[in-house]
């Protein structure tokens, strides 16, 4: 079996584009795309859209028709072999009589796991996986996480001054980035499957942690993480909670008098109780991964920034630093516990930086 050559790498970076189509819409599926070439020219191509609806290789299929004959299709995640909301993408190829497949990718989902690429060998079509990998993951990161290991993978995002302050003492923190880094952290809200904070963000601020800044077809469902029921009905994050816009509370204890007004209000009430009397972290995300959630973001205050920390629930931290400074007796952005030493010091593993408008984004992940 030859190599992947230079046009499977220029291919599949056109597939990798396709996918990225569907990031704000697939949830909780993966993001696909598929393109099939005969002759060294374009003859279809396709991407996932939504949950439900035909997947990129049926798409890519039916551009194609009967032109699919002896040709290769490339595709950034294995193609599907079991029966679910759609038929196997494996068979659809074989009968298409496709001549060879590409994989950015084998898929994670226990249910394919090697299975669609197997039944294409199978089948007498050559097969090659792991063209731009690292790409095909990245794009899918919290799919990954979601069926390797049960829960979502979680962003924490952090808007602070350059001396690492994200509020003066008296809680007033709006706005310190400028308008580019702010419609550069709605792109990263539109592209979760959920959004988390805390009841202290929620009193202070009275956020809606809607998607505004870009159009986007749904809205990631809001999560409060909130032990006991502290919410006000009248919260601005509850605001469509019953028009398409779902919010999740989390507490310890949901006492009937207080969980009353927040359930009218269109809130879903979940206990999830430590115990200290406070949210289980883990328990939430597992409970979040269940229901299909593969990304979640995170914009909360200390307490909860520093909880999620200390508690193992962060990947990934996205950062925005604006030129200014705030001082000592600002709040900073995570509440830790001081250390005894330098080698008691998280490391964090830089994946970008870059300006965004005045302010300096910082892209790190937990080791």
């Amino acid at each position: 079996m030859n190599p992947p050559s230079a046009d499977d790498y220029r291919y599949m970076a056109q597939a990798l584009q396709l996918a990225a189509r569907g990031m704000h819409t697939t949830t909780p599926n993966p993001r696909v795309g598929c393109v099939i070439v005969a002759d060294g020219r374009v003859i279809g191509e396709g991407w996932h859209e939504r949950a439900g609806a035909p997947h990129a290789e049926v798409h890519a299929l039916a551009a194609a028709g009967g032109a699919a004959r002896g040709a290769t299709a490339y595709v950034t995640l294995e193609p599907c072999s079991h029966h679910g909301r759609t038929p196997p993408c494996a068979d659809a190829l074989i009968a298409a009589g496709v001549r060879r497949v590409v994989a950015a990718m084998q898929d994670p989902n226990p249910r394919v796991a090697g299975r669609g690429l197997a039944r294409l060998a199978a089948a007498g079509i050559e097969v090659h996986c792991g063209v731009l990998e690292g790409e095909a993951r990245e794009l899918n990161i919290g799919f990954v996480a979601r069926m390797t290991r049960g829960r979502p993978w979680l962003r924490l995002k952090v808007a602070a001054s350059l001396d690492g302050r994200t509020a003066l003492a008296d809680g007033a923190s709006q706005w310190i980035t400028g308008p580019a880094a702010r419609r550069d952290g709605h792109a990263w809200r539109a592209r979760a499957c959920a959004v988390l904070t805390g009841i202290g963000t929620v009193r202070d601020d009275d956020p809606q942690l809607t998607v505004r800044e870009i159009t986007v077809a749904r809205q990631p469902l809001r999560v409060v993480v909130d032990s006991r029921l502290e919410t006000p009905p009248a919260a601005r994050i509850l605001a469509g909670a019953r028009e398409g816009a779902p919010v999740l509370i989390a507490c310890a204890a949901a006492e009937p008098a207080r969980a009353a007004p927040l359930r009218a209000a269109g809130a879903e009430i979940l206990e999830l109780p430590n115990a200290r009397g406070k949210v289980e972290l883990a328990d939430l995300l597992a409970e979040l991964a269940r229901r299909g959630i593969n990304e979640i973001h995170a914009e909360a205050g200390v307490k909860l920034n520093g909880s999620l920390l200390r508690e193992a629930c962060v990947d990934e931290l996205l950062i925005y630093l604006a030129p200014c400074l705030l001082g000592d007796t600002a709040l900073g952005m995570f509440g830790l516990p001081a250390l005894a030493s330098l080698a008691e010091r998280r490391q964090l593993a830089l994946q970008d930086v870059r300006m965004v408008g005045a302010d300096l984004r910082i892209l790190a992940r937990l080791g």
